[in-house]
């Protein structure tokens, strides 16, 4: 089959490999009819995330047609069906899968050695990622193996366009949760930094959990006219200062929730000195990720605030003003998307048209062309904001 193939720093090729097989009787396969691009993965394009190694088949945001079961699938999953892969693996068996933390899921990393050195404890298997979640191939291929297939699907009816089901993989439980976890109220301002994909879906999200206000900030000019198309006041910080304007918008108070969509490649968000500091030091292998998104949420949340961190960080960060974070009483919450938690209510959103996700596609190509538009994606070229790629 033809996937998309990791080789090194910057160099996502289309190779032929090995097409997949049933392992285990929890297995199943599937033919891939849509996958996509997502901002995780130039992460690893740009060699920032640990433990990939070459011949990995890149891609998590998935879905297709089951062509064939384990023997352990209890009727769970048959040939035909049609489903979307969430980009967690889960048992649905532990602890942390039957309490909801699926992210965390106890069982399906088989590197879990890998994960326990790295971060004390293992996470969930992802597909398509660092060795430190597994080192399971991704989706960004015709076909795919989904392990654990009895728990990590997402049954999805006929009749409804890939495009509008593909992102309940990742991207749209993943702007839900960041601003599910903000406890918003009907009397809050909620600000988002990164108006990218997984941004535009918190900015609705948060919408439509009731905050009275949402403010935007980013500066491509197609991301920011997206979020504006979705109710979003919009700060443009290369031509504004996100501190004042923020501090216009709230009567001087600061925001009461503050959503980082942006995550560890934050550089490109501002030339401001932290962000020349940071990009410096991880040169020269001092520091790993650029927090100059989380330091400025820090400063200008309003005390008793609440800090979502949907953005992926890789291993450390410097100068986090933890005195101001301590002092202002603020909380954070983060972590990766517990998909399976939401989908269920997303997808009846979808399919009662309370919204559309998308609304954020602005490329579908052949898969073929993957290696190029990992490139169109890094640089936004021609407007782009969400690749979508057919096998």
């Amino acid at each position: 089959m033809k996937a998309l193939v990791w080789h090194g720093k910057e160099d996502i090729r289309c190779d032929t490999v090995t097409d997949p097989e049933i392992q285990d009787p929890r297995d199943a396969i599937i033919k891939v009819t849509s996958c996509a691009i997502c901002g995780s993965d130039l992460h690893l394009f740009h060699n920032f995330i640990p433990g990939m190694l070459p011949g990995d088949i890149m891609g998590h945001e998935t879905m297709g047609e089951v062509v064939e079961v384990g023997s352990g699938m209890d009727g769970k999953l048959k040939k035909g069906d049609r489903i979307v892969v969430p980009f967690t693996i889960i048992c649905g068996e532990c602890d942390q899968c039957k309490r909801g933390n699926f992210s965390v899921c106890e069982t399906t990393n088989r590197k879990r050695h890998l994960a326990d050195k790295a971060f004390g404890h293992t996470t969930a298997g992802l597909f398509g990622y660092t060795h430190l979640t597994g080192g399971y191939p991704g989706g960004q291929a015709e076909y795919l193996r989904v392990p654990f297939a009895d728990a990590t699907h997402i049954k999805v009816p006929d009749g409804i366009p890939d495009e509008q089901l593909l992102f309940l993989s990742d991207i749209f439980p993943t702007g839900w949760q960041a601003a599910a976890q903000c406890d918003i109220v009907p009397t809050d301002t909620v600000a988002i930094w990164g108006c990218g994909p997984v941004g535009q879906m918190a900015i609705r999200s948060a919408i439509l959990l009731g905050a009275n206000q949402v403010i935007a900030i980013d500066r491509l000019p197609e991301r920011l006219s997206m979020a504006e198309a979705g109710g979003a006041t919009t700060i443009n910080f290369e031509t504004e200062s996100v501190v004042d304007r923020l501090n216009e918008l709230t009567d001087g108070r600061g925001p009461e929730k503050c959503i980082d969509c942006a995550g560890m490649e934050a550089h490109v968000m501002a030339s401001q000195p932290d962000t020349v500091l940071d990009r410096a030091k991880q040169m020269v292998m001092l520091e790993s990720d650029r927090p100059h998104v989380l330091r400025e949420m820090i400063y200008v949340c309003r005390p008793g605030g609440i800090i979502s961190v949907a953005g992926v960080y890789s291993g450390f960060s410097d100068k986090m003003p933890m005195g101001a974070f301590m002092n202002k009483g603020l909380t954070m919450r983060t972590g990766q998307t517990h998909v399976n938690r939401w989908t269920d209510d997303l997808l009846r959103r979808i399919e009662e048209g309370e919204i559309d996700p998308s609304f954020v596609i602005t490329h579908t190509v052949p898969l073929e062309m993957g290696p190029e538009m990992y490139k169109v994606f890094r640089d936004k070229r021609d407007s782009c904001v969400k690749v979508v790629l057919k096998p």
